[in-house]
């Protein structure tokens, strides 16, 4: 509510219509953590694989890289709302027959990344649209907060998720922790449905001019172009240690799924005092410092992860991992935002006298600051 004294970097919160979608998609997120991390114990003790871990994670989060610009077009072209429910919708049936696999029997890798992948996809195609939703939850002040905020909720889930998915494995097998994830997904689907949300411009221009034109500005525009660049480094380089926690904490540790839940947790833990942190910690230091920070840390903390000769220490590492990640890609995604004009969003058109280029979906959500 508007009256509760809150800390800057929890401003957000004092917006009703954000705190429900992040409640929202917080449950069901802790159920998207349980069920990654029960997909990779799963495809880790079945295939005794590293490769095969690695793949699972790469057909998980390579569709962002992929698809986002075409989410972005579809965002501009469909009401927000509808596509979300859509994507939502095809992610939870996906889900379920993942289930009624794992309830069944135990399930070939093949399978399961073939899922998972499908799963990405959709994912992809929707969370432009979501992206597109912040502005329009909360005043322009507030956004860099609330982008934090929304990272964070993720790591939330990271945190809360393992831990549920070991005691599910445990007491029910991985189909517990399949069939929890589907039925998460009522949250963040019912808080959608109800979601006060602004009519949206649509955008006539066909889908490929859009993508291509939301590139262009890309590489004409110097601040995101350098963002973009640093972006798809960190992500590159970096990224690939989350797919292969399950590998790290069964094969050099030889922990199984109890040390796969305390790495994923330990990182996830450190994202979120970043995400909770990251408003005050941007306001005091600015975007551009915050990020030179951020990048430059995490190459150490990820050669300390590395090199880590216990469980334990493995685990303190990934904590500073996790914080450090999570403060480079809100600094990213936060930059990106507040460089675009203020009507341009998913991929909505600049009205500058001496240029019309389309704003990327990656970095331009769409929708009105209040």
């Amino acid at each position: 509510m508007p009256g509760v004294p809150l800390p800057r970097s929890l401003g957000a919160f004092r917006h009703r219509p954000f705190a429900l979608l992040w409640s929202g998609a917080f449950v069901s997120n802790i159920g998207r953590w349980m069920e990654a991390v029960a997909v990779g114990v799963l495809v880790t003790e079945t295939t005794n694989q590293a490769g095969w871990t690695g793949l699972v994670a790469v057909a998980a989060f390579a569709p962002n890289a992929f698809l986002s610009p075409l989410g972005g077009a579809l965002a501009d072209r469909y009401h927000r709302r509808a596509l979300l429910l859509v994507t939502m919708s095809v992610q939870c049936v996906l889900a379920v027959l993942l289930t009624l696999l794992a309830i069944g029997g135990t399930p070939s890798p093949g399978a399961v990344t073939l899922i998972v992948f499908a799963a990405g996809c959709v994912s992809a195609l929707g969370f432009p649209a979501y992206q597109a939703i912040l502005p329009e939850l909360v005043p322009r002040d507030d956004l860099p907060g609330a982008v934090a905020l929304s990272s964070a909720q993720w790591n939330l889930g990271r945190v809360i998720g393992p831990a549920l998915a070991g005691v599910a494995i445990k007491l029910g097998g991985f189909g517990w922790a399949f069939g929890i994830n589907a039925a998460s997904y009522a949250a963040v689907i019912t808080v959608l449905a109800i979601l006060p949300l602004a009519r949206q411009k649509r955008v006539l221009t066909n889908i490929r001019n859009s993508i291509v034109a939301g590139f262009r500005f890309v590489r004409d525009e110097p601040g995101i172009r350098g963002v973009v660049v640093y972006m798809c480094a960190t992500m590159f380089l970096a990224a690939p240690f989350i797919g292969l926690i399950p590998a790290m904490a069964i094969k050099v540790f030889d922990s199984g799924a109890g040390g796969t839940a305390a790495l994923v947790t330990a990182q996830g833990v450190g994202a979120v005092l970043t995400g909770v942190m990251f408003g005050s910690i941007q306001a005091r230091l600015g975007s551009r410092r915050t990020l030179v920070y951020a990048v430059w840390l995490l190459s150490p903390a990820l050669i300390a992860y590395a090199l880590a000769p216990t469980l334990a220490m493995a685990a303190v590492a990934i904590f500073v991992v996790g914080a450090v990640y999570l403060g480079a890609l809100s600094s990213f995604t936060t930059i990106g935002q507040l460089r675009a004009r203020r009507d341009a969003r998913a991929r909505d058109e600049r009205t500058d006298d001496d240029s019309r280029r389309a704003v990327p979906p990656w970095f331009a959500p769409p929708g009105s600051h209040r």
